[in-house]
């Protein structure tokens, strides 16, 4: 009879595991096109996800896990499914938003303590497009303080782990975002980028990410850095579901296929592609002789200057303004915050030590004349530099490693090593993201593979400006070409 009851016992609780298991390795599309057929209801998936956050909480993925909200939404999908009343293409499907983006009803933090009580009372433009195809907020993930960073090292809500190692980091700023998707917390989330913030976590979490053409995502409802580098964008494991979102949020109409590869001149800029650490140049190296072997031709080609044009404009326009755009949004959002108020209560060194100086006026403020000549002058000049790139080199794209190196220790905020040798944390892992933000041109990350330690790595295609579908098309084609990295163990 013991037997019998361990065996009727083991016989219940595997299918109910097995099945969980299953719905949170779902893509976003996967989820969306299960729940039309009502192979599966909204409200398991949302379960599902959520338990596994739960479970998964030392990750510290989550700023705010919104467990009632979700269901209820779920719930609601489920009886508008029930009606055939379908909302869109997303019906059903759970997302996460990084916290720096307005959800209704829920804390949008920015990830630092002055905004932790700020709960807006309208989602931003991007999330009402989400929530219009019918998704399901799971909750606010966590992020690098006030998206002023990239290790995601967030000193008031905890670090974010890396589901590949959890003593390294997550990168940042969306950090959450990349953590919460690589470890089958969400099938997928809306991050934010100003020099690599979707893509940096994106490469080093394993999973794909997408920065718009700057201006093509609307941008209020979101705290700011910089208006003339700030955008939106999707972060998820398959370039399919960036597709999904990107066309909810657009409205775009247009089928996105992947790209026939053969005879397709894609760049491959130098200053780029040198100076990386030994295995992102492997699995770089690999992945260029199997675009090559699939009829791409690659053209060795670079930006001339394209690092010290970069450095001209890059700095100096976010450090400027952002004392003037930072302000003004919390005024506007009733936000009891000057500069030096979020100088005062920003908990992370950093950010504390980078806000004070310019609230004195200590470098790195930037002065209002040189910060002209970076927007009337430099930022033009990287712009025509990219677009004669791709136009007198006569390629769709530009190929590089997203980052320089894998995700690095936790803790290595200022410095850290690449081959054996010291390197300036920020600047290294923004060295490939920034110039292409700044430039404002779309940039699409995917997994490249693992490094022989099991890190992740990711490759960035950067195209002309306006050309995010066929850059997603390339997409999906390089993705069928690589194939998929295993998940975090």
């Amino acid at each position: 009879m013991k037997t019998a009851i361990i065996a009727l016992s083991i016989a219940l609780v595997f299918p109910v595991t097995s099945v969980a298991q299953d719905l949170t390795a779902l893509s976003a599309s996967e989820a969306a096109a299960k729940i039309r057929k009502s192979e599966i209801t909204s409200e398991a998936i949302a379960k599902a996800l959520i338990d596994k956050a739960k479970a998964g909480k030392s990750l510290n993925a989550f700023i705010t896990l919104d467990e009632a909200g979700a269901l209820k939404a779920a719930r609601a999908a489920d009886a508008g499914g029930k009606a055939k009343k379908w909302k869109g293409s997303l019906h059903g499907v759970p997302l996460v938003i990084k916290d720096n983006i307005h959800v209704a009803g829920l804390p949008s933090t920015a990830g630092t303590p002055g905004m932790k009580d700020f709960v807006p009372t309208e989602h931003a433009p991007v999330v009402k497009k989400l929530v219009a195809a019918g998704a399901v907020v799971l909750g606010k993930t966590n992020m690098h303080e006030l998206a002023f960073g990239i290790t995601s090292n967030n000193a008031a809500f905890g670090a974010v782990g890396n589901p590949y190692d959890p003593k390294r980091i997550a990168g940042g700023s969306s950090g959450g975002n990349g953590a919460a998707i690589a470890a089958r917390l969400a099938p997928a989330g809306l991050g934010t980028d100003t020099g690599g913030s979707v893509r940096i976590p994106s490469a080093v979490n394993g999973v794909s990410g997408l920065r718009p053409t700057i201006g093509r995502y609307p941008q209020q409802g979101i705290t700011p850095l910089s208006h003339t580098r700030d955008t939106a964008g999707p972060m998820a494991r398959s370039v399919a579901d960036l597709v999904l979102l990107d066309s909810v949020i657009t409205d775009a109409k247009d089928a996105v296929v992947p790209a026939e590869l053969k005879g397709l001149r894609i760049g491959v800029p130098k200053s780029l592609n040198e100076g990386v650490e030994a295995e992102t140049d492997r699995l770089m190296t690999a992945t260029l002789a199997k675009l090559k072997a699939a009829g791409v031709e690659l053209v060795e080609a670079d930006i001339p200057n394209l690092m010290e044009l970069n450095n001209k404009l890059s700095f100096p326009i976010l450090l400027y303004e952002v004392t003037i755009d930072l302000p003004a949004y919390a005024k506007n959002h009733g936000i009891k915050l000057d500069l030096k108020g979020y100088a005062d209560k920003a908990a992370g060194p950093d950010v504390k030590g980078v806000f004070g100086a310019l609230v004195k006026g200590e470098p790195p403020s930037i002065p209002r004349n040189v910060y002209e000549e970076a927007i009337k002058v430099h930022r033009p000049a990287l712009v025509k530099a990219y677009a004669d790139y791709f136009s007198q080199n006569k390629v769709v794209a530009m190929v590089f490693p997203t980052v320089p190196l894998p995700a690095a220790p936790m803790g290595d905020d200022q410095e850290t090593m690449l081959d054996g040798k010291k390197v300036p944390t920020v600047g290294t892992f923004m060295r490939n993201t920034d110039p292409g933000s700044n430039a404002g041109v779309p940039g699409l990350t995917v997994p490249m593979g693992m490094t022989k330690d099991g890190l992740p790595v990711g490759l960035e295609l950067d195209g002309p400006r306006g050309t995010d579908r066929k850059l997603l098309a390339i997409g999906l084609a390089l993705e069928n070409l690589v194939g998929p990295i295993p998940p975090p163990k």
